[in-house]
């Protein structure tokens, strides 16, 4: 991630390397003029040294020969030494243009010094006068040398007279290209700054942008901003916040609608406890009356009508119970079996009823008389209109998060509309004769106890049968709320 700091440190650096590449620039061209420079002016002392050195062994001789010390004949080796030296150093100097001329003017100095030598030499002989003569000779040569240097010296400046006026007008459009280059420099540190401020103002306009936004309460509108440094950052924390702001709305929201469907199941309870109230036979006292029967009907014999009673009996004593509590799956298999007993019991052989039941599942809470009213529209649609009756299939599956279970019957099927009907949670007229927990009750007990929609499957075709296919979750999406819906 690119920090703004960095940013900041990337254009301080991108303008020092152009100050120092400019620098360096005009630093090497000052450099290389300088060196032009000094290298003419060094070739015309190199030239003055060799007429001053030739000088002066003149004058050292003229001393040596007037008084012939060996301190004057020091001072005579000093002087050749130097001459040697501008000698050597004129070599340096010879090129195409100038080697005819330089090549004279060095064996102008080689004659001077023989002359010079063969002077000291006569005049350690004692031959004055051929000393003397070499004398004159050398301060001839001398003078020669003076009058050389200037010529070669004239040539020179003509040879170079061409690269010095270039280097003038280097110069003058050197200072032309400096004007430009300033210019060109300054745009490119103006677009240069433009670039990085919007770098940072833009992602700061984003998320400024997005902050109305959601002041305005859309919080389904997603923050991003392009940028890949601290405000990216803030923006992605930005938009984190508003979607923790909107599950909590949406939460909120689902609270409240279940708040209101808890207020509805009240209702629903409130009104089928004044419906109870209004029937004329009492429940207990219908209870009791059964299970005196069953025992009569047990001392005189009649076993199986004693069973019977005891079925209808436990079915009430069942629907005795509190409305809004949930049972365990255990509990409405026993009624199960206790309801088709009774219908056992009526339909004789014209039903069948066949059980395949996981008993690891049969711990789990499921709302009260959630089983018993599919089955009972199954035994009214199902078997009672055949003539040869039917069969039912009861089976009770374990899977990973969700306990599967299938009621199925082979009677005459369900048409679309109803099926439609019943998954609407509309309400169906149900035959006079049934016990009068709807089928649509049913799913929508199981959907409000549960929270989830997908909890029931209706498989059918007319004339082929139907399947009812529950499949019931293991952990409820609202654990702390253990009352089952009502029923009516």
């Amino acid at each position: 991630m690119n920090t703004i700091q960095k940013k900041i440190w990337m254009l301080a650096t991108v303008v020092l390397f152009i100050m120092v590449s400019i620098w360096l620039a005009f630093t090497y061209y000052n450099q290389k003029t300088q060196n032009q420079y000094n290298d003419i002016l060094q070739r015309y002392l190199i030239m003055n040294e060799v007429t001053s050195s030739s000088q002066k062994v003149i004058t050292d001789l003229n001393n040596y020969l007037l008084n012939p010390s060996l301190a004057n004949l020091e001072q005579i080796n000093v002087s050749q030494e130097k001459i040697r030296y501008a000698k050597y150093e004129v070599y340096n100097l010879v090129n195409e243009e100038n080697e005819f001329a330089l090549t004279n003017y060095i064996n102008l100095i080689d004659s001077f010094i023989e002359t010079t030598n063969r002077s000291l030499m006569f005049q350690s002989e004692a031959e004055v006068e051929a000393s003397a003569k070499e004398f004159s000779e050398a301060t001839r040569i001398s003078k020669y040398i003076s009058e050389m240097t200037l010529t070669v010296i004239d040539t020179e400046l003509k040879t170079y007279d061409v690269l010095y006026r270039g280097i003038i007008e280097q110069s003058v459009e050197f200072k032309k290209l400096g004007v430009w280059l300033l210019l060109l420099i300054i745009v490119s540190l103006l677009l240069l700054t433009y670039w990085f401020s919007l770098t940072i103002t833009r992602p700061v306009h984003q998320l400024t942008k997005a902050a109305n936004e959601l002041s305005k309460g859309r919080f389904d509108m997603q923050i991003k901003v392009e940028s890949n440094d601290e405000i990216a950052f803030l923006a992605k924390t930005f938009d984190h916040m508003r979607i923790n702001i909107n599950n909590l709305i949406s939460e909120i929201q689902q609270k409240a609608q279940l708040e209101h469907e808890l207020q509805q199941n009240k209702l629903l309870l409130k009104e089928s406890q004044l419906r109870s109230l209004q029937s004329q036979i009492n429940p207990h006292f219908l209870f009791n009356t059964l299970n005196t029967l069953s025992k009569k009907a047990y001392l005189e014999g009649a076993e199986e009508t004693s069973d019977l009673l005891v079925s209808v009996a436990g079915l009430l004593r069942y629907n005795l119970k509190r409305l809004d509590r949930s049972v365990t799956l255990y509990e409405e298999v026993i009624v199960l079996q206790q309801y088709m007993e009774i219908q056992k019991a009526r339909f004789t052989d014209r039903l069948e009823f066949h059980m395949d039941i996981d008993e690891s599942c049969l711990q789990m809470q499921i709302p009260g008389l959630t089983l018993q009213p599919i089955v009972e529209n199954a035994v009214i649609h199902a078997i009672e209109p055949e003539e040869d009756g039917g069969s039912i299939w009861f089976r009770v599956f374990d899977g990973d998060e969700r306990v599967t279970i299938e009621i199925e019957d082979d009677g005459v099927g369900m048409s679309e509309d109803k099926i439609k009907q019943i998954l609407e949670e509309r309400l169906v007229e149900s035959e006079g004769h049934s016990t009068g927990i709807g089928f649509s009750n049913v799913v929508k007990r199981l959907r409000l106890f549960y929270g989830y929609e997908d909890v029931i499957h209706i498989e059918s075709k007319e004339g082929r049968g139907t399947k009812v296919v529950l499949k019931l979750p293991k952990v409820r999406r609202i654990e702390n709320n253990e009352k089952a819906p009502d029923r009516r």
